[in-house]
């Protein structure tokens, strides 16, 4: 299969690094099963769940814990080896592509909740636990961690790509719910960020710093986390809509009015007519919101209602509404499995996925417009939404093989970027830039990215860490 184009790489030759030399240091520092020179294991290394060129790292390692993460970022400064950090792979950008070979760091043995605080709800993660391992942990004290991007990824991947995901409208996102860091940098020194209060005027936001760095700043390796209390009562409501427009204006006039929705999420006629047919599922096939709602039995009725009022406004109609958990888990999973939907639309092709986001007042004329141009592309595109934030996604369905038509997607994913920029919004609301995204970071940044170009080199001089993403340096 013909890969793709890629939007961005490192717009160097590959370094002389003495791979040998590399794979025998790190072997003198692990375990034997901690070092992976095996083809398959390298090539699961070097893509994520996009569209993007696998670029394998020359070596995997499997550290267990952060004395050991150190102990490779020192070998690696000693080769002039690039460093990547591995999660499970979900992320959408070519994050996890070793562009310039190097090592790839594996985080999968690094699982471990160190600490639950349940009075003052936080927690301390490793960077390998995933959202799920996490949440099947704390569910038993009453607590919940709410960021859900969909896949089951890991907690330091989702800090390192600033994740949020379908709660992100009421519980917000990565950026808001991590309290503090243990970052590895380039050098092999260890450094611990923020802290369990929840407020801080000391010293410069490190913290932030790094939480949406995407791996080119350091390795983190612990994560203090905000919790929540499980809400006493969750409702899950479905509403369809006469046209596109119709369901955008019902998102802006309830969040304009304050209904303190967990959950707003967009599927047009062609992702509901996808998840029908994967999830067997038997939805209108018109545009769709799925809601969902947390607060006391009272206010969730409450809010059920509100919405439903103003839905009836613009043409709702079949809106219903549930509070069975089973019932909310068959919707969720169907949302979460849009785009393995979307692929089955089309057997044996592949899916483009990109995103923005906009403020929420000019949410509806980039989706209109939006929608207009994927008319005019002649191309297969599912539209999905956390429109509850502006933000939403298409996920081009396409032949990868078809130069002509891989042409066009890029032509769809530049205008859409361009479009949520000129609106005020920018080019990614979670996907992040990864190598994929390079060419509009400048666009929506334009001067501040040589202040960002100026952070990277003090941190990391040698550009070692995860080169060529987020910029070329």
């Amino acid at each position: 299969m013909t890969a793709l184009p890629a939007q961005g790489s490192t717009g160097r030759p590959q370094r002389n690094l003495n791979v040998p030399g590399l794979v025998e240091a790190l072997q003198n520092i692990l375990k034997p099963d901690q070092v992976s020179t095996n083809a398959g294991i390298r090539d699961r290394h070097g893509h994520d769940e996009s569209y993007h060129e696998s670029h394998a790292p020359d070596v995997v390692v499997f550290p267990e814990t952060t004395e050991e993460v150190s102990a490779i970022a020192k070998v690696a400064a000693q080769f002039g080896s690039p460093i990547i950090p591995f999660g499970v792979g979900t992320s959408l950008e070519g994050h996890v592509a070793a562009l310039d070979g190097g090592i790839s760091i594996d985080m999968g043995r690094m699982n471990k909740v160190l600490e639950v605080n349940a009075d003052d709800l936080d927690v301390k993660v490793e960077a390998g636990v995933t959202r799920k391992a996490l949440n099947a942990y704390i569910r038993d004290q009453g607590l919940f961690f709410p960021i859900d991007p969909g896949a089951d990824a890991t907690i330091g991947g989702m800090t390192a790509t600033r994740a949020s995901g379908t709660n992100a409208v009421r519980y917000g996102t990565m950026r808001e719910n991590v309290l503090g860091l243990t970052v590895v940098l380039a050098d092999g020194r260890i450094i611990k960020t923020g802290g369990r209060s929840r407020k801080s005027a000391a010293g410069y936001d490190l913290t932030r710093l790094f939480v949406g760095s995407e791996g080119t700043l350091g390795i983190i390796t612990e994560i203090r986390l905000r919790l929540y209390g499980v809400p006493e009562a969750m409702a899950a409501a479905v509403a369809n809509f006469p046209d596109i427009g119709s369901a955008v204006n019902t998102v802006i006039r309830t969040i304009q009015a304050g209904v303190p929705v967990a959950r707003i999420e967009l599927l047009d006629e062609v992702q509901i007519d996808a998840i029908n047919k994967y999830s067997k599922l038997d939805f209108a096939v018109r545009p769709t919101l799925f809601f969902e709602f947390h607060g006391t039995e009272t206010g969730v009725a409450e809010q059920s209602a509100l919405v439903g009022e103003i839905g009836a406004e613009f043409g709702m109609s079949d809106f219903s509404w549930t509070a069975k958990p089973e019932d909310r888990t068959k919707m969720w999973q169907a949302r979460h499995d849009a785009f393995y939907a979307g692929l089955a639309l089309r057997p044996g092709a592949k899916g483009w996925p990109t995103d923005v986001c906009v403020p929420i007042s000019k949410l509806a004329d980039c989706i209109l417009e939006t929608k207009a141009d994927v008319a005019a592309s002649g191309l297969l595109t599912p539209l999905v939404g956390h429109v509850g934030d502006g933000n939403f996604h298409l996920c081009i369905i396409l032949n990868p093989d078809d130069a002509e038509e891989a042409a066009r997607a890029q032509a769809l994913t530049d205008r859409l970027a361009h479009r949520a920029i000129a609106m005020g919004g920018t080019c990614t609301g979670e996907h992040g830039i990864g190598f994929g995204k390079i060419g509009f970071l400048e666009a929506e940044h334009g001067s501040a990215v040589a202040v960002m170009r100026q952070l990277k080199a003090t941190l990391d001089p040698d550009n070692r860490m995860n080169p060529g993403k987020i910029f070329r340096a």
